[in-house]
């Protein structure tokens, strides 16, 4: 199946300076909310989109609803997507976390940083990744075909991301992804594929779904191709 990692649309706490974490009362500001509303064009033309998974946080409900009303979709809440539990971090100016020694170790050596009275990324990396895996066994048709969506928070998809790229996490600050950006990850029989990262405008780079076999033929080989893509998995699904 293919998920589409959807970070939430710009938060109060984005323009504030504030290292938000899992703070409560924080809401997509003004372009945040025009953000959420883009979702839906967007992924207009997304015929199979068979779910909507969403962190706990009050700015990724925000985030999904208006693509979950026009779909009729009951989004799902996973508490393993949630944002990185930043402990004492938490509610902290970004410019005072600068002259933390922990902030070196976050920007060279994230696997082995572990936020006091917190989590570590490295742990934060293991329960989003085993939480993308789950839901995308649970959703997906006996095909493996299909879309969905899990709206998550910056930090945990730059960890998805570099899991399914097979970079080591110690990698994954090379990773850029924005406010309301799309990620796109194919997860097949045997790999990721990674189709696009933080797509920021227009619909992003959801493959075609794979062709079906022909009656008694043994299924399509899932091999990288060899000089690069043709192509033709690129193309939009369009209803």
């Amino acid at each position: 199946m293919t998920v589409i990692l959807l970070r939430h649309g710009r938060s109060t706490a984005n323009t504030s300076g504030v290292l938000a974490g899992r703070s409560a009362g924080v809401e997509l500001d003004e372009t945040g909310r025009g953000q959420a509303d883009a979702v839906v064009d967007r992924l207009a033309d997304v015929v199979d989109l068979v779910g909507i998974v969403r962190s706990p946080l009050t700015r990724c409900e925000q985030t999904v609803a208006p693509l979950a009303q026009a779909r009729g979709i009951v989004p799902i809440v996973e508490d393993r997507l949630v944002e990185v539990d930043y402990g004492s971090w938490t509610g902290r100016k970004i410019t005072d976390l600068v002259g933390e020694d922990l902030w070196k170790t976050v920007q060279q050596h994230p696997s082995a940083a572990v936020f006091p009275d917190g989590e570590g990324l490295a742990d934060v990396q293991c329960r989003a990744v085993r939480a993308i895996r789950d839901l995308d066994a649970r959703l997906g048709g006996p095909d493996g075909s299909g879309v969905w969506v899990a709206c998550t928070h910056g930090d945990v998809i730059k960890a998805i991301v570099a899991d399914a790229m097979g970079v080591h996490l110690d990698s994954f600050q090379r990773i850029v992804v924005e406010p309301s950006s799309m990620s796109v990850v194919r997860y097949s029989s045997t790999r990721p594929y990674v189709h696009g990262v933080n797509s920021t405008g227009g619909r992003p780079p959801v493959p075609a779904p794979p062709p079906k076999p022909a009656e008694g033929a043994a299924p399509a080989a899932d091999d990288a191709v060899i000089g690069g893509s043709t192509g033709a998995a690129a193309e939009p699904v369009r209803p």
